[in-house]
């Protein structure tokens, strides 16, 4: 294992330091992007050398390049700096430093208030990176806020159409969402013996630390924890705000939102419900996975009926999303590794749509289907890219997709046999909205919208071809990816007899 002090917390923070560097000093705005592009490249360089250096033989609870700093340590409350990674967290911090780099590569056109846009970025990134490291529950919390603030500027500064609605209406939802959290964090330090905040030691205690609730009481923490991380991931029928944010986003915000946002959600479940609620999680596996199968359904039906990319992708996600919970309610090593691994696959994939509806939509100047048709004669490059991320939204074999979706089906089908095929109807309906929106988009007679478009420059491009050979390489080689997750998702299946 690689053994440097501090990189983790390097990882984390560089990019909030550069931020408030850009904002105190007086650096010319023809070389903020430069900048903000040096830092998203050398965060992703370290995220990637920690993801491959992981250990991954630690035993549960063991976690990696930890840094540890007391900051409240008061006769009430002890809460630390507490960061670390194991085999869950490595891939999206991983995932994280790759998309913030696609996604200054996608702000190169931003002209309006250049300096303030990337500095919330920036900021954006740390918030994110701090959600998936932190393994104190206040410490999670500060970062899962920090979060709202950017996102919802950008929205709101350099969205398009109902941006003042659309970041409105995400920053309400987040923050129900955070009320539930907070209930759950307090509760479960009132209740933990010893009290704590440190998520360590509650994993380790997993399934006795709330001994002084009871099952019941331990579910009503449970279940808070479920609806705060529920309305991000987002779930049926909490997640009304997902589709206007993503409709009225800059491209950036839509590939961050899609691409690891939704995953904070995810993460909070995996970490939190699966691995400190265990007896929950199972209890209750019937109820969260005939939830996952309506927002497989429900989303998947929803995008039948779009007209904009950005809404048809955005619910697309809603459906892609419900197989994360098929995969944590089937609670089997097949069925959390595949649902850990959906997280991953899905912001490559997704992050990649947007790329390519972003690059479209700056130079066609619309995102509507019925506008758009053959581009794959005027943006070959750009229309390979969006067939390539379509394909593997779809599951197809040998991409990424397919992978994820298998391994969720596989550990969830012996117990839920009937759940578990009408999820399958969702990956069958994805074929054909994804089918029928590449047809009306890249093929048949070049519209009158694109006809003088151009494809995408060199610098364009760049992010482009990383996704896909990331989306390629996890198709062919998916064992990359799983041993990692391995690493901590078998522990607790293993401790607590699942399969």
């Amino acid at each position: 294992m690689m053994d440097y002090p501090a990189i983790l917390s390097i990882v984390i923070w560089l990019p909030f330091v550069i931020a408030i560097g850009l904002l105190i000093t007086p650096v010319r705005h023809a070389y903020v992007r430069y900048i903000a592009l040096a830092v998203t490249l050398v965060d992703a360089v370290l995220a990637s050398l920690l993801f491959i250096n992981l250990d991954k033989n630690m035993p549960l609870g063991g976690f990696q390049w930890v840094d540890r700093i007391t900051w409240i340590d008061s006769s009430l409350v002890k809460s630390q700096y507490l960061v670390g990674l194991d085999g869950l967290s490595a891939p999206l911090v991983l995932l994280t430093a790759i998309l913030g780099v696609c996604a200054v590569i996608a702000s190169w056109h931003i002209s309006v208030r250049i300096k303030e846009y990337f500095i919330w970025l920036l900021v954006l990134q740390t918030a994110i990176l701090g959600v998936f490291t932190s393994l104190d529950l206040l410490l999670f919390f500060l970062f899962w806020e920090l979060e709202l603030i950017p996102m919802y500027m950008l929205i709101s500064g350099w969205g398009s159409g109902r941006k003042e609605y659309s970041s409105m209406k995400f920053l309400i939802f987040t923050i129900l969402g955070s009320a539930f959290i907070i209930v759950g964090i307090i509760t479960t330090f009132i209740t933990s013996d010893p009290h704590t905040l440190d998520m360590t030691m509650l994993i380790l205690n997993s399934g006795g630390n709330l001994i002084q609730l009871g099952f019941y009481g331990a579910t009503f923490v449970y279940f808070c924890f479920f609806i705060g991380f529920a309305i991000k991931l987002p779930v049926w029928p909490i997640h009304t705000w997902l589709p206007d944010a993503h409709t009225d986003a800059p491209t950036a915000a839509s590939v961050i939102l899609a691409g690891v946002m939704l995953k904070m959600g995810g993460y909070g479940l995996l970490r939190i419900n699966v691995t400190m609620f265990p007896l929950q999680t199972v209890a209750y596996s019937y109820f969260i996975i005939l939830l996952g199968v309506i927002s497989v359904l429900y989303g998947a039906f929803m995008t039948l009926k779009q007209t904009d990319l950005k809404r048809l992708i955005a619910y697309s996600s809603v459906s892609h999303m419900g197989l994360v919970l098929v995969g944590i309610g089937s609670f089997t090593s097949a069925g959390l590794t595949g649902a850990g691994m959906q997280l991953f696959t899905h912001g490559t994939i997704t992050g990649l749509l947007f790329l390519c509806v972003g690059l479209v939509y700056d130079k066609a100047h619309t995102r509507s289907i019925p506008e758009l048709g053959g581009l794959f004669i005027r943006m070959p490059l750009v229309a390979i890219a969006f067939t390539i991320a379509g394909l593997a939204s779809l599951g197809l074999p040998a991409l990424s997709g397919f992978v994820s979706e298998i391994l969720v089906f596989s550990g969830a089908f012996p117990g839920f046999p009937i759940l578990t095929i009408l999820a399958v109807l969702g990956i069958i309906l994805a074929a054909g909205y994804i089918l029928w929106m590449l047809e009306r988009v890249l093929f048949g007679e070049v519209k009158p919208k694109v006809q003088h478009v151009s494809d995408a420059t060199v610098l364009e491009a760049f992010p482009l071809i990383l996704l896909v050979i990331m989306i390629v390489a996890l198709g062919i080689f998916p064992g990359i990816l799983i041993d990692v997750l391995d690493q901590a998702i078998l522990p607790v299946v293993t401790k607590f007899g699942g399969v």
